[in-house]
């Protein structure tokens, strides 16, 4: 087990991984807590600690493997997003936040390490039954008024451990075929949720940008 939001124990994850082979072939970046809150009502340490293990966990630990995969020209880097990096819902706003993050550092990570034969795989699961809902993640009940509609919502999240839809069984093996595919893409939703959301979601935002063409073309001189 290792502390992502600890520097000295990724080191020392690292120092183990490489005593033990002289190669590694896949990083997979999982790490990641859940929280679950109205934006306005969020707890903002909470958040910050939220972001430290999901977006700089994952890029400092990507950071210390860089060198030898950077020696080896070889190798794939898996970031676990999320389908609420492609879609959102109420009350995780904070977590999507998270995930937006590892969407655009990946992207860019992925143009960097392609010139030098490194892959960089995105993967966006919908809800699967971990404990990513349940004690993997903090929940603050909406107090106030206006929010109310929003409880419900918040107090079943726990459900999702054993009532999700997605199997880790059939996650965890999607992800191996892609890794193994000699051409592994670039972004892999996983899960109806993320599918369709994914698509009605950048099909609104194709059309809301087509509509509104010549006031974002003005802009240049």
């Amino acid at each position: 087990m290792v502390d992502v939001a600890k520097s000295k124990e990724i080191q020392r994850a690292v120092q183990e991984a490489l005593a033990f082979t002289e190669q590694v072939d896949v990083l997979v970046n999982n790490a990641g807590l859940g929280y679950f809150s109205t934006i306005e009502e969020s707890n903002m340490a909470t958040v910050r600690y939220m972001f430290e293990v999901n977006v700089f966990g994952l890029a400092e630990m990507t950071k210390a493997l860089l060198p030898q995969f950077r020696q080896h020209r070889s190798g794939t880097i898996v970031n676990i997003s999320s389908a609420l990096a492609l879609t959102t819902l109420p009350t995780m706003g904070f977590y999507s936040a998270t995930k937006y993050a590892v969407e655009g550092y990946s992207d860019t990570l992925r143009k960097e390490l392609a010139p030098l034969g490194i892959h960089v795989l995105t993967v966006e699961p919908s809800g699967a039954r971990t404990n990513w809902a349940g004690s993997s993640s903090q929940k603050e009940l909406p107090q106030i008024t206006d929010y109310a509609n929003f409880q419900q919502m918040v107090e079943t999240m726990d459900e999702g451990v054993t009532k999700s839809p997605g199997n880790p069984k059939l996650i965890a093996k999607a992800i191996i075929e892609a890794v193994e595919n000699p051409d592994t893409p670039d972004h892999l939703p996983l899960g109806n949720f993320a599918y369709k959301g994914s698509l009605e979601n950048l099909r609104g935002l194709t059309r809301e940008i087509e509509h509104h063409k010549d006031i974002s073309l003005s802009t240049d001189d």
